[in-house]
């Protein structure tokens, strides 16, 4: 089985995605939805992590980009990149989401040298804004960003629009298209539904332009 649906398959039966297209989540940006996707559950799933390290590796070495640094965004990202450094026995800072207000201000923690090669993990991707901002953060404090990488993504064309536009390379090692198709695999979606969730992005993204 592919990674891509194998992922899926774990994260659906963790219940770190849901579904509750009768009621909608409602995300942190405001934004309705009838998925919700909570990868900080990974956490507690050892075997688990273990396949979203490896599923990031993989990309690491098909993408070339192998980094000096793996840099973890605040703070869902953190423990993925910690994983990930230490299977790759790398150094790891992470990024706040805004600089700290107290102490020296860092927004990046950790040790940076200038040119290094950085390599950000997020766990997800809707618009891309937040990774992008880490890795403007990064830009900013003298790092080399070489990609940014995460678990999922909604497969919203802002997110490709936005990373293009700031220049960064991103990927994702599973998305919403794969979760979808899996859903119809095991029956649990039916195909009027799964049309129903591809019109509820597509409105999505019309909306956000």
């Amino acid at each position: 089985m592919a990674i891509e649906q194998e992922i899926i398959r774990d994260l659906l039966k963790i219940e770190a995605v849901q579904l509750n297209p009768e009621n909608y989540f409602i995300w942190t940006s405001g934004i309705k939805s009838p998925i919700y996707c909570d990868n900080r559950l990974i956490m507690s799933f050892p075997e688990l992590r273990k396949k979203i390290i490896k599923g990031f590796i993989s990309m690491i070495k098909e993408k070339n980009l192998m980094p000096d640094v793996i840099a973890g965004c605040a703070t869902a990202g953190i423990p993925h990149a910690a994983w990930l450094s230490a299977e790759l026995d790398l150094p790891m800072v992470y990024v706040r989401s805004k600089p700290k207000a107290h102490g020296k201000g860092n927004q990046v923690e950790g040790q940076l040298q200038q040119g290094q090669r950085v390599l950000v993990i997020e766990d997800l991707i809707s618009t891309g804004g937040s990774s992008i901002d880490a890795a403007q953060a990064l830009q900013e404090a003298g790092a080399n960003v070489v990609g940014v990488l995460a678990i999922f993504s909604y497969g919203l064309k802002q997110a490709e629009d936005n990373f293009n536009n700031a220049g960064h390379r991103f990927a994702t090692i599973t998305d919403f298209d794969n979760l979808l198709n899996e859903l119809e695999i095991k029956n649990e979606i039916t195909a009027n539904e799964k049309y129903e969730m591809l019109a509820w992005r597509e409105e999505l993204v019309q909306s956000i332009k």
